[in-house]
């Protein structure tokens, strides 16, 4: 499915290619608490953890931003709301250290936070999470200043990435309106890839590619999803419900990918056995300890680098698969795949 010469075409390609990235901009941020310095709080007897170190990096929609960066992307256009804050000052400090990241379609709104997941680090234990998000409905004025530098980005992008990542009904940047509004945006243009990733919404999007992973599928139906042959139904309807391909990721066995005209035929009684509505992609086998955290991210960032490459679906799906490999073998950090490391990759799992 993937050979050299693919390989380096895909990765010669992507640096004169323009990716956009709708959704929702989170700020990670990690203190480094150096237990040896703990002091007992005078007020409260508490123990006060000393920080020592801080650490900020663009998340959620920041990560697929930082894969498509360090594939070697050359333009990368992130569409998002963040608050005027002083988290939304470090996010964009962070973004701007990374090449290709044009911050043209970023806004600032008084009325949001921006989100922010603090992580307290006590040597190399996690403590508890600090989250920062709006759980409030999106304003009518943000929501309509998302889908007007939508309109203006959507000439110049060769694909879009779309992460709804907050959990939140119309909390976040993409809300129901702005979803309607892409598309109707991909209806009209239906030869522009885009790909949309949702952990709570992913059945509500149209004329676009989904990358659900099995748990998100299966809150489609969760009543369906208790039975095994009804469960497999989930795949084919949602890409007859989208009318496009669904790269659905399930770990280590790779991609399923549904082809949507396919789905639509066995949905409508032909003869077609359930089974020939999807194609294996298979993944490529990792030995040793894996890091998961950002995975997902990574492999959308590669499915995208295959798609303006000019690939077919399956052999864009096993890129993503490649870059995927690259980025869960790199232990306690939100892995990349920078060029060296995909054809060092490759070289390996090709012999």
């Amino acid at each position: 499915m993937l050979t050299s010469p693919l390989i380096d075409h895909i990765l010669a390609t992507i640096p004169n290619r323009t990716i956009g990235v709708l959704g929702d901009l989170f700020l990670d941020r990690y203190l480094d608490i150096d237990p040896a310095l703990n002091e007992p709080s005078v007020e409260t007897g508490l123990t006060a953890y000393q920080v020592v170190g801080v650490r900020s990096y663009p998340g959620a929609a920041g990560t697929v931003i930082n894969n498509l960066a360090a594939l070697g992307v050359g333009h990368i256009y992130p569409i998002a709301c963040i608050g005027d804050d002083g988290e939304g000052y470090e996010l964009r400090q962070a973004l701007g250290k990374m090449p290709a990241v044009e911050q043209g379609g970023i806004f600032l709104s008084a009325t949001r936070r921006t989100p922010t997941y603090t992580k307290p680090m006590l040597g190399k234990e996690e403590l508890n999470r600090l989250d920062i998000k709006n759980r409030a409905p999106t304003p009518e004025d943000v929501q309509d200043r998302v889908i007007a530098l939508l309109d203006e980005a959507w000439p110049r992008l060769d694909a879009l990435l779309v992460l709804d990542q907050v959990s939140e009904k119309d909390c976040g940047v993409v809300t129901r309106k702005v979803r309607d509004h892409l598309a109707r945006l991909a209806e009209r243009d239906p030869a522009k890839f885009v790909l949309a990733d949702s952990r709570e919404q992913i059945g509500l999007f149209r004329n676009v590619c989904v990358k659900p992973n099995w748990d998100e599928l299966i809150k489609l139906d969760p009543v369906a999803a208790n039975t095994v042959h009804k469960a497999a139904e989930l795949g084919p309807r949602l890409a007859a419900d989208v009318k496009r391909h669904v790269f659905q990721t399930s770990g280590k066995s790779g991609i399923a990918l549904y082809e949507p005209t396919v789905a639509q035929r066995w949905l409508s009684g032909a003869s077609i056995a359930l089974r020939d509505c999807f194609q294996d992609i298979p993944a490529y086998p990792v030995s040793g300890p894996i890091d998961i955290c950002g995975a997902g991210d990574s492999c959308s960032a590669g499915i995208a680098s295959g798609m303006v490459s000019g690939t077919t679906h399956e052999q864009a799906a096993a890129f993503g698969n490649l870059v995927a490999s690259i980025t869960i073998q790199q232990i306690g950090v939100t892995g990349t795949a920078p060029p060296e490391l995909v054809r060092k990759r490759w070289s390996e799992v090709n012999e």
